[in-house]
């Protein structure tokens, strides 16, 4: 029982010892805030010395101390901890008459005033930045309506092609070739020919590029397409159009059929295959002219020593020669100046001539020649400056959408821009 007595007295002893210490230091750390403050006015060190005392007390009891933390937090504004400290001080305050009492008052007051304001403003902040969040979801959910709208008005091909003149393109998807306008309406769908091209005002679409059997054309001036008729049409036993030239601004297309002695020369304005109306009478012009020697009924015609079946009329007195039992073609007879250019020798395809100018094709190479078969300039295509205000936009998933007028348009349909539709629910 003494042993038990004993070792109480020395952990009482102890702690009372470790209390004691503890207050000590705390003091020291509570006089080098006041020393702060009074030297310097520095309350930020102040505070961090307050704070290191308070390390070492458990509870205040000095009214001292508790003013001296109303004073501090209040001076830095922190007016919530002020409010503690300065409560705590009227409980360990026994002398309400004392000067410090009737300061701590006041200043207790002031703090309550400050913090009311301080509250006020939290509140006035809180429900600003509640006001903006909201805000923001509001705009984050017109941000996803307009993102639906736009990728409606989204254009899912591979690649849109120029515009010209005339407000049409070609567009590619999966390997084949379309017909586009400028406000992002498919005029022709994508889904046939493998190979177009565009000239002049007029769309070409073939199932082959080389050799083909099937042609659309789109007329560009008039907004209509059609087929080209079958070339067992033009003639029974071709199976395909040969070599297509381009389509010239009159709207005469050429094709050189197979198994043919004249090419297809067909008016993509009228719809319809041209021939020579009248080729007695032109033949009887070329004789008199000195430019054949003769003719016969069959359609041949004599050049020097040599026969030729005559194979119409290109245009600007420009005129196809077989042979016999060769359905390539033989020569070009350029009729101005009865110049014959063979066609294997120089080139081997003529297009239709128009505006002073007939294109020419020799191993894949392209040239323009004029009335006497002399090679001049090329062709610059008039109608290929496209003059709308269209634009052609790629989106990062590689799809394509037409801004015009300031809007995202699709035929009938319409878009603003992001901030602008933003701006109009503003």
């Amino acid at each position: 029982m003494k042993k038990i007595l004993l070792t109480l007295c020395c952990v009482i002893t102890f702690s009372m010892s470790y209390a004691q210490s503890n207050l000590d230091i705390a003091n020291v750390y509570i006089k080098r805030a006041n020393s702060v403050i009074e030297e310097s006015i520095n309350y930020k060190e102040a505070l961090s010395l307050f704070e290191k005392a308070m390390k070492y007390m458990d509870t205040i009891t000095s009214p001292e101390i508790a003013s001296l933390g109303s004073r501090i937090y209040f001076e830095l504004e922190n007016y919530r901890e002020a409010k503690k400290y300065s409560k705590q001080f009227f409980l360990v305050s026994k002398n309400r008459k004392s000067d410090m009492y009737q300061q701590q008052l006041d200043l207790f007051v002031t703090i309550n005033e400050e913090l009311e304001l301080q509250i006020a403003e939290e509140k006035r902040i809180e429900a600003e930045r509640i006001k903006k969040e909201k805000e923001l979801q509001r705009i984050d959910s017109l941000k996803t309506v307009w993102k639906a709208a736009s990728e409606k008005l989204a254009i899912k091909v591979d690649s849109i092609y120029s515009f010209n003149k005339n407000n049409y393109a070609l567009y590619s998807k999966e390997g084949k070739f379309g017909v586009i306008n400028d406000v992002g309406s498919i005029v022709v769908e994508a889904s046939e020919f493998p190979y177009g091209i565009s000239f002049e005002g007029y769309i070409v679409l073939q199932n082959k590029k080389e050799d083909p059997n099937k042609i659309f054309y789109f007329n560009t001036y008039k907004g209509t397409g059609n087929m080209l008729p079958n070339p067992s049409d033009f003639n029974s036993i071709s199976t395909h159009f040969g070599e297509v030239m381009l389509p010239r601004s009159n709207g005469r297309l050429v094709t050189y059929p197979n198994n043919s002695y004249e090419p297809m020369i067909y008016d993509l304005n009228v719809k319809k295959v041209v021939k020579v109306s009248n080729q007695k009478d032109l033949l009887k012009t070329l004789k008199k002219g000195d430019i054949i020697r003769k003719y016969n009924k069959d359609g041949e015609v004599k050049i020097e020593k040599e026969w030729y079946i005559f194979g119409g009329h290109l245009g600007g007195g420009v005129h196809p020669l077989y042979v016999e039992d060769d359905y390539n073609i033989n020569a070009y007879l350029f009729s101005v100046d009865g110049t014959v250019s063979p066609a294997n020798s120089k080139y081997k395809y003529l297009g239709a001539f128009h505006n002073n100018k007939i294109e020419a094709i020799k191993e894949n190479e392209r040239v323009w020649l004029n009335q006497n078969g002399t090679k001049v300039d090329d062709l610059k295509d008039a109608i290929a400056n496209y003059e709308g205000n269209s634009k052609v936009v790629k989106l990062e998933d590689g799809k394509y959408q037409i801004l015009k007028d300031g809007k995202i348009v699709k035929g009938t349909e319409s878009l603003e821009k992001m901030v602008d539709y933003l701006r109009k629910f503003n």
